[in-house]
């Protein structure tokens, strides 16, 4: 009895240190994550100052340009290809600055990307535990919920909408929010009233009620 104790202590104990090591292990990666954003965003400030200042000095240099010549009435023709070249030059310098703003924007996208997907990935635990999970289920053309308000969403005792998306829109889920075919109802709750709910957008039956009147 005392080792069976034991046994159940130790077991205890080793999943709860794994899971504290896995806690900060993601803390430390979100924190990693936020601090390389935070860089990224302090480069794409540098890289708007420096185009910034490139044109303001392509046009100190055009105005002093054009200043001499009407002071000097002998100032060489040349003047016009100067100035197309000083506009060349700062074109193509903000063109490279341009394309380093692209790469940083790229990056800064992706690490968000990944701290999103690690959110979702954590939330997803959090819920499992729990045995809740997340659903995401599009409305299918002659489904039951197609047409109907939010209003007539069956109702469960945790299973709710948490949003709809409708083409480029995050709709809010109001009791007046009529389903349409093709839009995206994210649904949260107990995963077993989540399963029975995907016949209602999908006109589909669910899994778990054709294994049970199979058994």
């Amino acid at each position: 009895m005392i080792f069976e104790l034991l046994g159940r202590v130790h077991k205890e104990l080793s999943i709860t240190g794994h899971a504290f090591y896995e806690t900060i292990l993601s803390i430390s990666e979100l924190v990693n994550r936020k601090v390389q954003i935070s860089r990224l965003h302090w480069q794409i400030s540098t890289l708007l100052q420096q185009i910034d200042d490139v044109t303001a000095k392509v046009g100190q240099q055009i105005v002093a340009q054009v200043s001499d010549r009407l002071v000097s009435q002998n100032y060489p023709d040349s003047v016009v290809g100067v100035i197309e070249q000083m506009l060349a030059d700062a074109i193509s310098r903000v063109q490279e600055l341009k394309q380093s703003l692209i790469g940083v924007d790229a990056q800064i996208r992706e690490l968000k990307v990944e701290t999103v997907h690690q959110d979702l990935l954590s939330l997803q635990r959090d819920l499992a535990i729990r045995s809740g999970g997340i659903e995401r289920l599009t409305v299918v053309r002659g489904a039951a919920a197609a047409g109907q308000p939010l209003s007539a969403f069956p109702s469960y005792s945790s299973a709710y909408v948490a949003t709809v998306l409708r083409g480029p829109f995050l709709l809010a889920p109001t009791n007046d929010l009529l389903f349409r075919p093709g839009d995206i109802v994210v649904l949260i709750g107990v995963q077993t009233e989540l399963d029975q709910l995907v016949p209602w957008f999908t006109g589909q039956r669910s899994l778990t009620t054709s294994l049970t009147r199979s058994m």
